[in-house]
Formats: C-alpha cells, sequence, structure tokens
C-alpha cells in the first residue's frame, strides 16, 4: 500500500474510532478482572489530572490520542515488556487507547498529583482492593461502561478504547508537569549534543532522535516510528531517562510471570534530553506523596523545554 493509502486509512480508522457509539467493554483481555466495586461519589472533589494505563506492544499501534498526553511515562512489565501510563490535564483527546490493565507501580508513581483520575481495562483481582484503597478515583469500564468501547480493527485486548469526555473529568487546561512542581524554562548549562538515545527493557525499546526541524524528539517504539493514527510522528520536547530499581511483586500474570514493581521512590541518576544535548541529572524522591526532584550535579532544578514530557524507568544495570 502506498504512503497515502496509509495515511487514509488510519484517517478513517480515527473516525471510525471516534464516531463509534457501541461495544462490550468487559474486563482487561489479558488475564485480569474488571473492577467490580460499585459507582461512588468523588470525595477528594475535582480531580487534577486523567491518568489512562495504555497498550503498547506492536497489535496496539498506532496508538489514540498519545500525542496529545501533558506527560507520558513508560514502565516495565511481564515478560520484559513496556506499557505506558498517559497523563493529560491541558488537552482532551476525543478518544484514548488502546487501554490495557493497572500496575501496582502506577499506584506510587500517581500519589504525585493531587487524586488523581486513573482509567484503566480491569487488574489482577488480589491488586483491584489495593487499587480501591489508593488515594485516587479509579474509573475502569465496570464504573463507566458509556465511556469505553471495542474496536473493530484489532482483536481484543488490543482493542478497548475510551472516551474521556464521558467519565466525571474535566480537563483544568493547566499543564500537569505543574502538579510535579515542574516547569518550562533556560537549559542548564553544559550538556552534551545527542542525536539519538534509545532505552532497552529485556523485550522492549524506546528510541528518541532528536529533529532540528521539528525542535523536538521523534519517538520510535522497539524500533518502528511511533505515529498518531493520522499517520503523523509523535515527538517530545523533553525526556527523562530515570535509572530506577526494579524488583518483583507480589503479583503474577495469567501465564505465571512475576509482576515488576518500579520503585519511584528514592534516589538515583538521570538522563534529560532536550534541545538536542543530552544533561547528566539526579533524581530525588523522598515520599511516595513527595514529587519528583531533578537536579544537576551542582544542585541547580532542571527545567523543561516546550512540549509533551516523556519519563522512562529504565531499569538499573
Amino acid at each position: 500500500m502506498s504512503a497515502a493509502g496509509v495515511k487514509n486509512r488510519a484517517a478513517a480508522l480515527f473516525a471510525v474510532l471516534v464516531l463509534a457509539v457501541t461495544a462490550a467493554c468487559t474486563g482487561g483481555g489479558d488475564g485480569t478482572s474488571p473492577s467490580s466495586t460499585s459507582p461512588s461519589p468523588r470525595t477528594g472533589g475535582a480531580t487534577d489530572v486523567l491518568a489512562v494505563k495504555i497498550d503498547n506492544v506492536a497489535p496496539a499501534r498506532p496508538h489514540t490520542g498519545l500525542e496529545r498526553a501533558d506527560i507520558v511515562y513508560v514502565e516495565q512489565v511481564e515478560a520484559g515488556l513496556s506499557r505506558i501510563l498517559a497523563v493529560y490535564s491541558s488537552d482532551l483527546p476525543p478518544v484514548i487507547g488502546p487501554v490495557r490493565s493497572a500496575r501496582e507501580t502506577d499506584l506510587e508513581l500517581l500519589r504525585q498529583f493531587d487524586r488523581p483520575t486513573l482509567a484503566f481495562s480491569g487488574a489482577q483481582s488480589r491488586l483491584l482492593p489495593v487499587i480501591d484503597r489508593a488515594p485516587l478515583d479509579p474509573v475502569p469500564p465496570s464504573k463507566a461502561p458509556q465511556a469505553y468501547f471495542r474496536g473493530p480493527d484489532r482483536p481484543a485486548p488490543h482493542n478497548l478504547y475510551l472516551r474521556p469526555e464521558r467519565i466525571p473529568f474535566t480537563a483544568s487546561g493547566v499543564d500537569a508537569v505543574a502538579e510535579l512542581g515542574l516547569k518550562v524554562g533556560a537549559p542548564p548549562p553544559g550538556g552534551e549534543p545527542e542525536d539519538s538515545r534509545t532505552v532497552r527493557y529485556p523485550s522492549a525499546s524506546v528510541t528518541f532522535t532528536w529533529s532540528a526541524e521539528g525542535e523536538r524528539w521523534l519517538v520510535s517504539l522497539d524500533g518502528a516510528p511511533a505515529r498518531t493514527v493520522e499517520g503523523e510522528r509523535i515527538g517530545a520536547g523533553t525526556v527523562v531517562v530515570q535509572d530506577v530499581d526494579v524488583r518483583e511483586s507480589d503479583f503474577r500474570d495469567r501465564s505465571g510471570n512475576n509482576t515488576p514493581f518500579t520503585e519511584t521512590v528514592g534516589s538515583g541518576d538521570a538522563v534529560v534530553l532536550r534541545d538536542g544535548r543530552a544533561y547528566d541529572a539526579r533524581w530525588a524522591r523522598s515520599s511516595a506523596a513527595a514529587d519528583t526532584v531533578f537536579s544537576t550535579s551542582d544542585g541547580r532544578r532542571v527545567d523543561l523545554a516546550e512540549g509533551p514530557l516523556w519519563i522512562l524507568y529504565a531499569p538499573r544495570g
């Protein structure tokens, strides 16, 4: 098929996803259970961000709505694969997905935000009570069935999509990075020219290639360019590669693979990519309720470039 044909087909797919009005939307389709908790009113007032757990294997691509996330987290999951947690606040696309199941790592990670809304397809039955006790508003299909639908072009579990306008969340219009105490500003002094950086997981990889023309880092997933459903390249303004400890958790998937737990509280090395340069940095997060602070070796705060922020949790070697 020609490039034009691919682009037209992708655009048609997007239209189908946005206009679809019927769907089955029970369960995660990956050995998880849909949350069975009854809908309950919020107790913490309006939430500040919407976090959506997104599939990140080849059958799930191209992603829908990922390019409009303020922050994109990439973490390791079972079998050495990676999965995405996309955070929205300044702008909400009409459709986001494919949506997949939540992990224990997400709960600690999201403590940095003030009672976020978490959209996910389901979770392991033993994890569901932990999610219900967490300081967030969980919105799986069982709580908002009208907000989810199954796309017709892909097999389950890679075809569950969210219509965020149908869940109890309203975008604030403020970039989610502000909730982390981060801001756009000038780059720190120093740094080294960087054309490309790859973060590898046991069975996955994410590559960022600097585009001087576009003034952003172009994203590739498992060696293939990451694109929107319209065929445009997905890019980042700033990329943070955060070295973390990844350990076994108490949970396993239906195939018996242990679910890794990524420790996002603590400290360690980081690399910040912005403006075509790489800056050595440190990260520190004193507790689950604290923000993660990124600083240079001499203690200066690291500010961001304009555009989406991607944060990759890279297992320490």
